[in-house]
């Protein structure tokens, strides 16, 4: 057994030895899990996909006069920014749409810009447009703010994601005789492609299933810059099945997570349209999972072949909450190019970027290397199988009564 406070002296000291997720596979099956857990440290894992459950917040400084934007309104690059706050805090989802998109009336709509290219023309460096409007006070008088603004500017300026990272996800069919545009992508009709959204042996709770080093105040890459887990992540559902291994084989954990978004570089944090469904935001994560024992090596060991997902029809089932799923298949399946879904070889692609997955574990595992980020202790555990957590899993169907 090891502590974090035993690797971080080692890390000090320049003498940790840290892996990737890829590496320590291959590290495991040369040496086996006792051998492997003795000498590695740390190993990193990676993600680079569309998160849609994203945004950022602001404090933009005051106006001369002062101005009260807090139950007023606010647009950055005209894409509207939530306002109930106080006088000059703002906050912007990722998936915001300026008021004139002509979303999918003219159908599938294209979604050119968004909430999500607002923080990344911000992170790249660039000046926006902010219009406020307020129904001015004694204190606060002015009641228009038209001006641009850059990052640099703001006194604050936080990513706050409140659900990333997804543990596991489905793969994307579409049964029908019509193309549907999706969150999960165009899906062409009669299972014309299957699309997932995960980079499998490198995804930080994939490597991590019961969450045992993964909680609250882990210290993480967000974006290019260090972040924090702040929470479990909105439909944190732990409670799907699993695998002999741990790994869940269906949605399952997610986590909320914060940083500095000033830290933060422009390529790991990326605008994107999605045709006929919105905008989102791409965003670089990568966890360090310590090596505090043989089994917790073990799970960082395991390989895209020892992880399931389910396929699922997202022309029928998927938008009206049909349980259960057609098959499952795994990720080395699923990486090959093609699966067999009802006796017919449907072509696969990924939404998420495993090259980029592996530059993030790699990036991390250098800081880690050179002194420049050392490991945190989680302050509070994340709800899980084996957390001790009384937790509640999501309803199966909605709970929302219907006229």
């Amino acid at each position: 057994m090891k502590t974090i406070k035993e690797i971080n002296e080692k890390i000090k000291k320049g003498e940790a030895v840290v892996v990737t997720a890829e590496e320590v596979i291959d590290l495991v099956a040369k040496k086996g899990t006792k051998k492997a857990s003795e000498e590695v440290d740390v190993v990193t894992t990676g993600t680079f996909g569309p998160m849609c459950s994203s945004g950022a917040y602001f404090n933009i400084g005051h106006s001369k006069p002062r101005i009260k934007i807090g139950a007023g309104t606010c647009k950055l690059n005209e894409v509207p920014c939530y306002t109930g706050f106080a006088a000059v805090d703002i906050y912007l989802g990722a998936t915001a749409i300026p008021d004139d998109d002509p979303r999918n009336k003219i159908y599938p709509g294209e979604f050119k810009y968004g909430g999500s290219h607002v923080i990344h023309d911000l992170v790249s460096g660039k000046n926006v447009h902010l219009e406020a409007s307020a129904y001015g006070t004694d204190c606060y008088p002015r009641k228009k703010l038209s001006t641009s603004i850059n990052l640099k500017d703001m006194n604050e300026a936080v990513l706050f994601n409140i659900r990333n990272c997804y543990q596991n996800y489905n793969v994307a069919v579409n049964l029908s005789d019509k193309p549907i545009y999706t969150y999960m992508g165009m899906l062409k009709p009669n299972l014309g492609n299957a699309n997932y959204c995960s980079a499998g042996q490198l995804s930080p709770l994939l490597k991590d299933p019961y969450y045992k080093t993964i909680g609250v105040g882990t210290k993480i890459f967000l974006g290019g810059g260090i972040g924090y887990v702040a929470w479990q992540g909105t439909q944190h559902n732990p409670t799907v099945k699993r695998k002999e291994n741990g790994i869940p084989q269906a949605p399952a954990g997610t986590l909320a997570v914060i940083g500095d978004l000033k830290q933060m570089k422009q390529e790991w944090l990326i605008g994107c349209s999605m045709l006929g469904y919105g905008v989102t935001l791409i965003v670089g994560i990568g966890i360090p999972i310590p090596v505090l024992s043989e089994e917790i090596l073990k799970y960082t060991a395991a390989k895209d072949e020892d992880i399931y997902a389910q396929v699922v029809d997202y022309s029928e089932a998927y938008p009206q909450v049909v349980p259960g799923s057609i098959c499952e298949v795994n990720y080395a399946q699923l990486k090959s190019g093609k699966i067999t879904v009802k006796g017919k070889d449907v072509p696969t692609g990924s939404l998420s970027s495993y090259s980029k997955a592996r530059e993030i574990a790699e990036q991390l595992k250098s800081w880690i290397e050179k002194g420049d980020f050392d490991l945190t202790e989680a302050v509070a555990a994340l709800p899980g199988a084996e957390s001790g957590y009384s937790f509640k899993p999501l309803k199966e169907s909605p709970s929302i009564s219907q006229e």
